[in-house]
């Protein structure tokens, strides 16, 4: 659900000002984020939650990984949960391997589902550079979460990043009967989730902001994000205007996704429906309006 473009333009000097976009409170955003947990004012040990954004290319891929990882710390959680549920471990949405790789360091067999091809790849080859150790753990899948059918049982299935915000709702529920008949008894489902106060979604319906993409190659790169609500259809549209300049030329280009609202008791319902009890749930506020939500839920019987 993103599409790509870029040009190459003549060089000149990167001014990361002219990237903040102004919010309809009529402040401008200071682009000074360096770390990808700042990105929305959440603690470094919480996942940014934009796994739905997929690199279309290799240049995408630094903002991908700015965006989850490997520098969120997230990663350390999810690890200490696997080594409390076993394994194997089922990674939905796992894009190049955030997660998938450091559970198969760890001795954790993992099947990595992901829809994009490209991504799969690139799991594969760095589950391979690390060595035979790991890659052996590590089994990918190409499916669409919406469609997912499973062939085995897990001790532990992740939707992390938000991943749940990138599955229509009404194809929800048949992904969360799908997973809670694939766990063993016991067995957990991982999942977090943004969670908006829709008063204040409806009274300021678009967001803005800036930051800087991480990078270690001599380039440059800066971001800026613009968030569009739409309460009547429960989606969420990102666009991602982003700027590189390296010695011999800069590129611009511009990314989007889209992804659903999730509402919480609607989701909380759905959980019980699909037999899957909320053993957990953990809570962190963004902003005034905006808090991210980890639930760690139970396979009845």
């Amino acid at each position: 659900m993103h599409t790509t473009s870029g040009t190459s333009l003549p060089v000149r000097p990167v001014a990361p000002a002219a990237f903040a976009p102004v919010p309809p409170s009529g402040r401008t955003v200071t682009p000074a984020i360096t770390h990808p947990a700042a990105l929305t004012g959440i603690p470094a040990d919480f996942p940014p939650g934009l796994e739905s954004v997929a690199p279309a290319d290799e240049d995408s891929a630094w903002l991908h990984d700015a965006l989850l990882g490997p520098h969120s710390a997230d990663v350390v959680g999810y690890l200490r949960l696997a080594r409390h549920c076993g394994a194997p471990v089922l990674d939905l949405g796992s894009g190049a391997g955030r997660l998938a790789v450091p559970l198969a360091r760890q001795g954790f067999s993992v099947e990595a589902v992901d829809r994009d091809p490209a991504c799969l790849e690139r799991l594969r080859t760095w589950g391979a550079r690390i060595g035979p150790q790991v890659s052996r753990l590590l089994v990918t899948t190409r499916a669409e979460l919406a469609d997912l059918r499973l062939r085995r049982t897990y001790r532990l299935a992740l939707l992390a990043g938000t991943m749940v915000s990138a599955v229509a709702p009404g194809a929800r529920p048949g992904l969360l009967r799908e997973i809670a008949a694939h766990l063993e008894p016991g067995g957990a489902l991982a999942l977090d989730y943004t969670a908006h106060r829709m008063r204040d979604l409806a009274r300021e319906p678009r967001r803005a902001y800036a930051f800087q993409v991480p990078r270690f190659d001599g380039v440059e790169e800066w971001a800026a994000a613009r968030q569009v609500f739409d309460l009547d259809g429960m989606s969420e549209h990102i666009t991602y205007h982003c700027v590189r300049t390296g010695r011999l030329s800069t590129e611009r280009t511009v990314r989007s996704t889209r992804k659903w609202i999730v509402d919480p008791e609607r989701l909380d319902a759905e959980l019980r429906a699909a037999g899957l009890r909320v053993e957990r749930r953990r809570r962190h506020r963004l902003d005034e309006r905006t808090e991210s939500v980890l639930l760690v839920c139970r396979a009845d019987g």
